[in-house]
């Protein structure tokens, strides 16, 4: 019986074990192919559908005013779309690894664009800037390129290391970025080579940069600029800038589209007019299906609207940098990183503009303004983005 009661109390009662901290030695890293990420698609898919919603509302009624297809510019988006999802199924599938063998093909390919829109016959001139190529009937905005050419080129120079200064290659690395950036800047298109040279800083930084050498370059931009502004820069470029200070100083001429974009959101109010129902669409605000779509959005979505479109650029920016972190290797993850933020910049510089928060810049908000080559472009990237999501690094415990 006393042998009965001592294992019958020792099964009752068990000492409490130390938890050991877990030894993370034995796990092991291993690569896994998944389907891509579902979340970046749907935000894609729910900007795209806004984008034609928005492009439908604020052209129809001057197609209908000229006597032509209400839809004519939802038509001719559509077909870009189409285009541009053929690009994101092909790159979705495509290795990213073998993007690199493009580069020298892909970069001389822009740059004889960016040539003949500056220096030919065949560049376009739209409101008093020729970023535009015309083949065969098709506009295009070599420009727009521009922006995944910078992006690959810079991650395959980064991948490696990202002192590119310390060595000779340096200059085989930027000097195309330098030249694409001197032809966008002639056109003149000052907003794309500011976002050219934001997603450089930022993919050099990501690559682990010099610290000291970027704040060297930060004095050297801001002593740029200062320079700029008093000799380089162009005299309807320092008007934008007088004007966003103060709009009223010229409310008939270089501060119309300001105060007609901020009418527009103080209009739309909490909820909104209704879709449709804008006022500010009707002759009021000019270029309000691309560079001001955001202000026609306010004024029929409220800040419900507004805050649906930054929560999904931000819920986009989100998913890119985690596909980012998750990526197995430098190149894939410096690609992720650059064409995430070079998205989600231009979204920021946008809606920025719409809501005077910045100068007037002529950039389109990705996805959802009209503009065949920015929608072609940013579709290509996500596709990119897609299949860099397929691999991720997964951590299994090894108990051997």
């Amino acid at each position: 019986m006393k042998k009965e009661e001592g294992y019958l109390r020792n099964m009752s009662y068990q000492r409490p074990t130390r938890r050991e901290p877990r030894d993370t030695r034995n796990e092991i890293q291993s690569v896994i192919v998944s389907s891509p990420d579902k979340t970046l698609l749907i935000v894609v898919a729910f900007l795209v559908i806004i984008g034609f919603l928005a492009i439908f509302s604020a052209t129809a009624p001057k197609c209908l005013d000229e006597g032509g297809n209400p839809a004519q510019f939802l038509i001719k988006q559509l077909i870009c779309f189409v285009v541009g999802f053929f690009g994101l199924k092909f790159f979705m599938n495509y290795d990213y690894k073998k993007l690199a063998n493009w580069n020298v093909i892909i970069m001389a390919s822009i740059l004889i664009a960016l040539f003949l829109v500056d220096f030919t016959p065949l560049g376009v001139v739209v409101n008093g800037a020729k970023r535009w190529i015309n083949i065969a009937g098709f506009q295009l905005q070599p420009s727009e390129f521009a922006k995944p050419a910078v992006v690959l080129l810079l991650a395959s120079a980064f991948r490696k290391d990202a002192n590119l200064f310390d060595q000779d290659k340096w200059v085989w690395a930027f000097f195309p970025i330098i030249a694409m950036a001197g032809l966008i800047f002639i056109q003149p298109n000052l907003s794309m080579v500011i976002l050219l040279g934001m997603t450089t800083v930022v993919m050099y930084m990501a690559a682990g940069g010099s610290m000291k050498l970027f704040m060297s370059c930060v004095g050297g931009v801001i002593m740029a600029l200062v320079v700029g502004l008093t000799t380089i820069i162009k005299p309807y470029q320092l008007q934008r800038i007088r004007t966003w200070i103060d709009p009223d100083s010229d409310p008939l001429g270089a501060g119309y589209n300001i105060i007609q974009s901020l009418i527009a959101f103080a209009s739309g109010g909490f909820s909104g007019v209704g879709y449709g129902g804008s006022i500010q669409k009707l002759s009021y605000l000019p270029e309000c299906h691309t560079d001001f779509i955001f202000a026609i959005v306010a004024e029929e979505l409220g800040f419900v609207g507004c805050v649906l479109v930054i929560g999904l650029f931000f819920t986009f920016m989100q998913r890119g940098f985690v596909i980012a972190a998750h990526c197995p290797d430098m190149y894939g993850k410096l690609l992720a990183v650059g064409i995430t933020f070079s998205i989600t910049f231009q979204a920021f510089m946008n809606m920025s503009v719409a809501s005077s928060f910045l100068p007037t810049t002529g950039v389109p908000l990705p996805f959802i303004s009209y503009g065949g080559s920015s929608l072609i472009v940013s579709l290509i990237m996500v596709g990119i983005l897609l299949n860099i999501s397929k691999k991720k690094i997964k951590k299994i415990r090894n108990r051997y």
